[in-house]
């Protein structure tokens, strides 16, 4: 049996997730996504033994299309791994879907997307409905960069935002009867998950929750913004199932494992690392997304390492660059960066805060990136001067 590793368990309910349990006195499950194309059998069920090799208890993959769900159906009996679907804007692909997997992820800043006409409430129902005839779990998983813009329009930032559709969506499945579900409220800023998750937690002590700093980016900073937000929500109690979203190639994502479970391990062991506060407040911050089956480009993983090494000169410039891998996450994730850059199949498409700059084949973005760090720097600076 796993080693409890935990200090101070919250009164969560305990749910069935598979051959685990998640929440009460359960032990800390540690999870990971597989980065291949789930179209892609022999690769996928290859990173899952890879992936469950180094210890994960709950696998991810994407599913986006009636492909991926053939896939999954001809992967299921190949391995006995715990499997949580990620899906995306199509939430009807759920009723194929989970019949195989032991857990469904719903983001609710998507379900607007498709059949607009039906209302949130109503394709709420119908995931609870399937999930129960499936004895699946469900995880509410809300992230900072894609909120129901419904719900950002009306809140003073986005961490209410973020706070007022988790309230909004644990309602509507309360609701409904159910109660096998986890939640998670993830940003790329480790010091904005640790105010947001206390938050909930103090408001919904019942509700497990999921733990993640989203797109928290290469080694070792990724590792390093995890645990800032690990160290200080684990010690207090809160986090019942954890990821280390890391930006690394297909064959290195076993270390998504070892990174949180070491975080784990050091938490209970009473040993923190966490770097001082300043870490995440001044200076250059480069986030780039988990690799995942949604990058259209495998590229992007090399593209992201091109970033971090190129504009390692303005280091002491307070600009953040936000490097994403796919059409889903990119558009929104990338919109409070200074720089974004977001990854289509041929073209990586540059913004400027919320604005386009252009779309870009893979070996010709860095210059226009460049140019415009640029000019930022070039402002920044100009506006220290005159100061």
């Amino acid at each position: 049996m796993k080693e409890n590793l935990r200090l101070k368990p919250r009164p969560t309910r305990k749910i069935n997730v598979g051959s685990i349990q998640i929440g009460g006195d359960a032990p800390i499950s540690v999870q990971s996504m597989c980065a291949t194309r789930t179209t892609d059998l022999d690769a996928t069920l290859a990173q899952i033994k890879l992936l469950e090799k180094a210890g994960a208890d709950l696998i991810r993959i994407a599913i986006d299309s009636k492909k991926d769900v053939q896939a999954l159906k001809e992967l299921r009996p190949q391995t006995e791994a715990n499997l949580v679907v990620d899906l995306q804007e199509n939430y009807r692909l759920a009723k194929d879907i989970a019949p195989y997997v032991q857990k469904i992820r719903y983001n609710p800043g998507h379900l607007h997307h498709h059949q607009r006409e039906v209302s949130v409430s109503d394709k709420v129902k119908f995931l609870v409905d399937v999930a129960g005839e499936n004895d699946c779990a469900m995880r509410i998983g809300v992230n900072f960069g894609s909120i129901d813009p419904a719900l950002k329009g009306e809140a003073e930032d986005p961490m209410q935002a973020a706070l007022n559709s988790a309230y909004q969506h644990c309602d509507l499945v309360e609701g409904l009867g159910f109660e096998r579900f986890v939640v998670s409220l993830k940003s790329s800023d480790p010091l904005r998950v640790v105010e947001i998750y206390k938050e909930f937690a103090k408001n919904r002590p019942n509700i497990p929750l999921h733990l993640g700093v989203t797109e928290a980016g290469m080694l070792p900073d990724g590792a390093i913004k995890t645990r800032i937000a690990f160290e200080q929500l684990l010690s207090s109690g809160i986090g019942d199932t954890v990821r280390a979203s890391l930006t690394l190639p297909d064959n290195e994502k076993f270390k998504e494992i070892e990174v949180a479970t070491q975080i784990i391990e050091d938490v209970k062991a009473g040993k923190f690392r966490s770097v001082p506060k300043e870490f995440l407040e001044k200076g250059l911050n480069v986030i780039s997304c988990p690799s995942c089956s949604r990058v259209e480009n495998g590229a992007f993983v090399e593209l992201a390492k091109q970033v971090k090494e190129a504009t390692e000169f303005a280091r002491e410039y307070e600009v953040t660059i936000a490097v994403m891998g796919c059409r889903v996450n990119g558009p929104g994730e990338t919109d409070d960066a200074d720089l974004g850059l977001w990854c289509g199949p041929t073209h990586v498409n540059l913004k400027r805060g919320t604005e386009k700059v252009g779309a870009f084949k893979y070996d010709e973005v860095m210059t226009h990136l460049m140019q415009q760090l640029d000019e930022i720097i070039a402002t920044k600076t100009k506006k220290i001067a005159v100061g």
